[in-house]
């Protein structure tokens, strides 16, 4: 449900382009793109189908070998997962990515793929840290928890701070979850997990960050301002 909150609007309103989700299909090797993973490699939306050639072909040369381990491990079963590589569009031009999944399941708990999204975490000058400055100053007492996130990401994913909040931002969009509440409900999953001295596996994180909406509190209709 919209915020009334003007300031809520500014920071969720329009499409992200940076971030996308995808999905990949193990019976029959099937793969789906959002529009905006479509465009990080170069294609017009609805203009390609991806298939495992395909999504490789992209993959820069010295990424491949990581990347399908990567996929040869989700074959086997296992859960979530996130990776940092390059692709190359059809321009020729290197996008540095950060992938995360989990996995995909039927309506019976039965494995069938995996899903997630794409984070465009190329330096751009359409989205530098200027852009959300003053959003971010004033959001920072009354929006703590989105602070808070925004550091947890760029820590566990390695990404800078637009690229983090990009991303929080993308989940909020598409899981219809208002951007303070799926903060605050990481935090609350992060401050949860019990570790010594060092952190536990990423795809803790992950898992987390794709099942956030699930466990967050949908109850407040406005956001505070």
């Amino acid at each position: 449900m919209p915020s009334d909150d003007p300031l809520e609007q500014a920071l969720t309103g329009g499409a992200p382009q940076r971030v996308g989700s995808f999905r990949f299909y193990y019976a029959d090797q099937r793969w789906e793109w959002s529009e905006q993973v479509q465009l990080m490699h170069g294609y017009e939306p609805g203009s390609v189908t991806p298939t495992t050639e395909l999504v490789f072909s992209h993959k820069h040369p010295d990424d491949r070998r990581q990347v399908a381990a990567t996929l040869d491990e989700l074959r086997r079963g296992h859960g979530a997962f996130s990776t940092r590589h390059r692709i190359i569009d059809t321009r020729g031009e290197t996008h540095d990515v950060v992938v995360i999944g989990d996995r995909l399941e039927d309506q019976s708990g039965r494995l069938i793929g995996t899903h997630g999204f794409y984070v465009d975490v190329t330096p751009s000058a359409a989205m530098t840290q200027a852009n959300f400055t003053a959003a971010l100053s004033d959001i920072a007492e009354s929006r703590a928890a989105i602070e808070q996130v925004k550091g947890m990401l760029m820590l566990i994913y390695r990404i800078d701070a637009d690229s983090a909040f990009e991303l929080l931002r993308w989940r909020s969009q598409e899981t219809n979850v208002k951007l303070r509440a799926l903060a605050e409900q990481l935090v609350v999953d992060y401050a949860a997990l019990v570790y010594d001295d060092v952190l536990p596996p990423r795809a803790t994180f992950d898992h987390l960050l794709l099942t956030a909406h699930q466990r967050a509190d949908r109850s407040a209709d406005t956001v505070e301002g």
